[in-house]
């Protein structure tokens, strides 16, 4: 069970391994094209799964989403918490 628990389940696809999480200010001169909310099991029946694992899948999550709508930032609007977090979706290129 340890070797499922430190699987990483969401993969970037090849756009979303194109699009950079930043923060706020580095869109000032970007346009928002949207938002989006990723969401992946924080727990696995009762065992919490790592905190850095579950952010790391909720960023590639958006980051695969804003390459769909033709994004290349993002920027997290809310921390993760019970594995769910908010994006805004720039385009700065």
């Amino acid at each position: 069970m340890t070797a499922t628990l430190g699987c990483t389940w969401v993969k970037p696809t090849d756009g979303g391994k194109q699009v950079t999480l930043v923060k706020a200010f580095n869109v000032k001169n970007c346009t928002k094209i949207g938002t989006t909310t990723s969401t992946v099991k924080s727990k696995i029946g009762s065992i919490e799964r790592s905190p850095e694992k579950v952010a790391n899948e909720l960023i590639a999550l958006a980051q695969n989403q804003a390459a769909d709508l033709g994004g290349d930032s993002i920027v997290a609007l809310t921390p993760a918490e019970n594995g769910s977090m908010e994006f805004a979706i720039y385009r700065c290129r």
